[in-house]
């Protein structure tokens, strides 16, 4: 009998009756089951669209970016503020309302649990999208639209209404992959002689963090690629005051050496305009 088997049978009947009049129970199979954790959670098993508990959801989503881990650290992750008893009397709670809902959702294996490996996941695929896309996968590195993959450019923000703690290494996981596709994009772009396009890609990154430098150095060569060396001054100009007035350190030799400069100390804040958004 499946370790998760007798947590269902703990529950008042009560408890059931209510979570079927609420909606949360359905027969289909973990192989038909659909979670979206981009933009808002999610839950479809075949047709139907299921709701469940936030607790549920919670561990539902921990499961699906973390994999398989052990009943007391998902506990510790979830609950990380209660006492481990009480703790893993919520995860337990969560695995039976999830079981209810979505019979085989959660397994149990060797004594920790995991996302059956069935369910589809869009956090899931979209990473796996971006991987493909920075190794060189044939099927991702098409440049002829200038525009990112489908579902790449385009994904909400990962469970941008939840504001637990655990999310945050996994959106800045999410927000590293984005970044190194579009600068990767930029530079097969600029290859390619696709100039404007590579140059949209590479400001797109700029957008998302100002203050990456690798992202400026993309700017800065297509400029040079391109033959426009004044709008690259500019562009390693914008760089330094922004490194300048937000960290208080000059650009890295890596991207002086690009113009030919030798390193030199900060400018003044107000020494150039930004390279984007001038008229």
């Amino acid at each position: 009998m499946p370790r998760d088997a007798p947590l269902r049978a703990g529950v008042p009947a009560a408890a059931a009756r209510d979570d079927r009049r609420r909606g949360l129970a359905t027969a289909e199979p973990a192989r038909s089951a659909v979670l979206n954790l981009l933009g808002s959670f999610r839950l479809r098993v075949g047709a139907a669209e299921v709701r469940l508990p936030v607790g549920a959801q919670r561990l539902l989503a921990v499961l699906a970016l973390r994999g398989r881990q052990s009943r007391s650290r998902v506990a510790g992750t979830l609950w990380p503020d209660s006492p481990e008893a009480r703790a893993l009397g919520s995860l337990r709670t969560s695995l039976w309302r999830i079981n209810l809902a979505a019979p085989a959702l959660v397994v149990d294996t060797g004594g920790a649990i995991d996302l059956a490996p069935e369910v589809t996941v869009d956090a899931r695929e979209l990473m796996e999208r971006t991987k493909a896309l920075l190794q060189g996968a044939p099927s991702s590195t098409s440049t002829s639209t200038g525009a990112l993959p489908p579902g790449l450019d385009d994904a909400g923000e990962l469970l941008p209404d939840w504001d637990d703690e655990w999310l945050a290494d996994e959106r800045e996981r999410l927000c590293q992959l984005h970044l190194h596709v579009r600068e990767s994009f930029a530079e097969r772009l600029a290859s390619e002689g696709k100039f404007g396009l590579a140059l949209d890609m590479a400001l797109g990154a700029l957008r998302l963090d100002t203050l990456r430098e690798s992202a400026h150095r993309s700017v800065i060569r297509i400029h040079l690629q391109e033959g426009n060396l004044s709008e690259a001054r500019r562009a390693y100009a914008t760089c330094r005051r922004v490194l300048a007035q937000e960290l208080g350190v000059a650009p890295a030799p890596e991207t002086t050496r690009m113009l030919g400069l030798p390193a030199d100390r900060p400018p003044r804040a107000d020494s150039a305009r930004p390279a984007w958004g001038r008229p």
